[in-house]
């Protein structure tokens, strides 16, 4: 065999000496472990409970009865015409798939930190896994949402369903995109800055009053709105749930706005996670 043949590599693995040197095609070649880690993901939440899955529809449920008391009988916080339940469960299936996109990608390497100083595998399968694992959470929870939203249209009249429904795949990438941009560049962060570890269930919750999850836009003055619309989640709440109820308010520039930001801070979490990954075991 001659040393050309020898040399003929399926795959080369080389270091990344350059800011934009991504290598994401990586991420192609290892799809069958990306997939193994999802099933991971998926599984290991609720293993050796007794509910198993049940949890992942029993925690919203939870969440919107809690909400319906708290914000829609005692603190009578308008829901824009909207049954309590429906309008809450709405907010929560959207605003609970960023929170965990979040929440799990911004500890990839720490949790990680075993399995990264042993073998080689692009980094960036970890987090992406994550968003993919709780992509079927969402649908699951989302599935719940429409039978609670057939409910409704079966006895009721609140419910206006339209075409904006047809871009709910969009607004479930934007969401998976900002989670995932976000959750790279605190996990770059954590690497040096362990602090933010305890800062990011606490900033995930005030972010969460930042968002249209528990009041509807309609309730705000323009100013508050302009303010509001400034946070890219919020769109993209609003025109899920103006979707589905017909009650809120869609504007497709600012769903734009919030297309636009996905791109920047998902490519800047993209560059952070790449650089950081070479020397994060030297911090960790």
């Amino acid at each position: 065999m001659s040393e050309q043949e020898d040399e003929n590599w399926t795959l080369v693995v080389k270091p990344k000496t350059k800011w934009f040197d991504l290598h994401l095609n990586d991420l192609w070649h290892y799809r069958d472990l990306i997939l193994l880690f999802v099933k991971r993901d998926f599984v290991a939440v609720y293993k050796q409970t007794i509910l198993g899955p049940l949890w992942y529809i029993i925690q919203p449920l939870l969440t919107t009865i809690t909400f319906t008391i708290i914000f829609g009988n005692i603190a009578k916080i308008s829901t824009g015409g909207v049954p309590s339940v429906l309008f809450y469960l709405s907010g929560i299936t959207m605003w609970n798939y960023f929170a965990e996109c979040l929440n799990k990608t911004s500890n990839t390497f720490i949790s990680n930190a075993s399995i990264f100083g042993k073998v080689y595998f692009p980094r960036l399968a970890v987090p992406v896994s994550v968003v993919i694992s709780n992509l079927i959470t969402f649908f699951i929870q989302l599935l719940l949402f429409i039978c609670v939203l057939s409910y409704y249209a079966y006895t009721s009249s609140v419910v206006n369903l339209n075409s904006t429904m047809f871009l709910l795949p969009l607004l479930v990438l934007i969401m998976a995109g900002i989670g995932l941009g976000m959750g790279i560049i605190i996990s770059s962060l954590t690497t040096k800055y362990r602090d933010l570890r305890f800062l990011i269930a606490f900033g995930v919750q005030l972010l969460m009053y930042a968002t249209p999850v528990i009041y509807p836009m309609s309730v705000l003055s323009p100013k508050q709105k302009s303010i509001l619309l400034l946070n890219p989640l919020s769109s993209i709440v609003e025109t899920f749930r103006y979707a589905f109820t017909g009650i809120g308010e869609f504007n497709i520039y600012y769903l734009i706005y919030s297309f636009l930001f996905m791109i920047v801070v998902l490519f800047l979490g993209v560059v952070m996670f790449n650089r950081v990954e070479k020397t994060f075991m030297d911090s960790v």
